[in-house]
């Protein structure tokens, strides 16, 4: 049986071999050679995400080639970025739907998924087009009910208007296509490249059963034998942790990033962030838990117990009251934005142990409305100045701005924190608190 099979084979085979040299010596002299593969087109696209003063967006797609882009064949009309102009503090959860073009601002090649601040291109296959922060469109926070968190699907969609070239090997000329002109539009198909907030470790720390997820960055050439300041981060309500939501403290507004750059905080001292993300639960159960987290942080990281700050939004001053009445010097000063009204008894409690705030609020906050913020700076001078401090070291331990409008660079005026650290002498003053 298997000798038949394999003459068998061997008849097959030599007679296809017979045929295809009868085609080859029939084809004319001229035949045309077999035709090149199409172009491979665009490979991924990547979006690299950034957090601006009211969170997080996309500020720039990665779009990967096959081989190195000529990059003198690329300019702002080759791509055209679209995306949701949802956002969620101002939108119908519906509005995720409706579409916007985003401004290119610069397109270059780059051999990483990564932003050149000088916009120059590099040789390699990803083309990076950078976005105007100022768009609508691009915020990657959306809500989920009472909460918010990072989108899993951003709709960032790309076009690629021009055919894009290979770089030439000689650098002269176009190049062989890369990929040709299409209306087809690509989704973001690469894990988004985070900055900054990739720049955090996210960790979770347990007590008594109750899960705290939370954020920390330590300085690049953390030190361990030196100590340092620490600002523990305090987020609004709907950035508690509600199961699904984990690291959105870190995204949605900038309070945790701001300290990592100079050009927000106005000094060049290195400074840790811890940003807890509490389940929300009520303030005296999260005070507590968040004051064992930051203990348990401090015996593990070399921080400064004279320089330990927190830094609220909105929900996160109801933490800030009751760890001040409750755990009084772990705080040696609070800037606190946006925020509710301290009670009475708190005052009194908080006042024993004088420490140094600055509260901001929005004159027409829609939310927490301004009097909680003028009611609780009014409270807690009176309560100093009754614990023994002078009327003039009292009015300089509690300082109040209250914002206009114009003040806001986005019309939330709830969001106090946004002219708030848009002042680097307001973040000075805060790490310049000493115990």
């Amino acid at each position: 049986m298997f000798i038949r099979r394999l003459a068998g084979t061997a008849l097959i085979a030599a007679a296809l071999i017979v045929a295809v040299l009868a085609g080859a010596l029939a084809a004319p002299a001229t035949a045309a050679p077999p035709a090149r593969p199409g172009p491979p087109g665009i490979q991924s696209v990547t979006p690299i995400t950034q957090v601006y003063t009211y969170g997080q967006k996309v500020a720039a797609v990665a779009v990967e080639y096959a081989a190195p882009v000529n990059p003198w064949e690329l300019d702002a009309d080759t791509f055209t970025v679209s995306d949701s102009i949802y956002n969620f503090r101002y939108n119908p959860i519906e509005d995720l739907a409706r579409r916007a073009d985003r401004t290119v601002t610069r397109v270059y090649t780059n051999d990483s998924i990564a932003l050149n601040p000088y916009g120059r291109s590099t040789p390699g296959r990803y083309v990076i087009v950078e976005l105007a922060a100022a768009d609508p469109g691009g915020n990657t926070v959306i809500a989920e009910g009472r909460y918010v968190k990072v989108n899993p699907a951003q709709p960032t969609l790309v076009v690629q208007n021009e055919d894009v070239y290979a770089r030439p090997g000689n650098g002269v000329g176009r190049g062989r296509v890369l990929s040709d002109a299409s209306s087809t539009a690509y989704p973001l198909s690469g894990e988004s490249v985070d900055l900054l907030a990739d720049d955090f470790a996210y960790e979770t720390f347990v007590q008594g059963g109750t899960v705290l997820p939370y954020a920390y960055h330590l300085p690049e050439d953390y030190d361990p034998s030196r100590d340092y300041p620490l600002v523990v981060i305090l987020p609004g309500h709907g950035m508690g942790f509600n199961g699904a939501n984990a690291g959105v403290q870190v995204a949605a507004d900038i309070p945790a990033t701001a300290w990592l750059q100079p050009e927000w905080t106005g000094a060049d001292e290195d400074v840790i962030v811890l940003a807890p993300q509490n389940q929300r639960v009520g303030a005296a159960a999260e005070s507590a838990l968040m004051v064992a987290l930051v203990k348990s942080f401090m015996g593990r990281f070399s921080v400064d117990a004279e320089r330990v700050y927190a830094s609220t939004v909105s929900y996160g001053s109801t933490l800030a009251w009751q760890t001040l009445a409750t755990e009084p010097g772990l705080f040696t000063a609070v800037l606190l934005t946006g925020g509710f009204r301290v009670s009475a008894a708190q005052a009194a409690q908080i006042a024993a142990h004088p420490t140094p705030i600055w509260i901001t609020h929005g004159t027409n906050d829609h939310l927490l409305p301004v009097a909680f913020a003028r009611d609780s700076a009014v409270l807690l001078r009176d309560a100093y100045v009754a614990a023994g401090v002078d009327p003039a070291d009292a009015a300089e331990l509690i300082r109040y701005t209250e914002y206009g409008n114009d003040a806001f660079s986005e019309p939330d005026y709830h969001a106090a924190y946004g002219p708030t650290y848009e002042d680097a002498s307001i973040l000075q003053w805060l790490l310049g608190q000493k115990g």
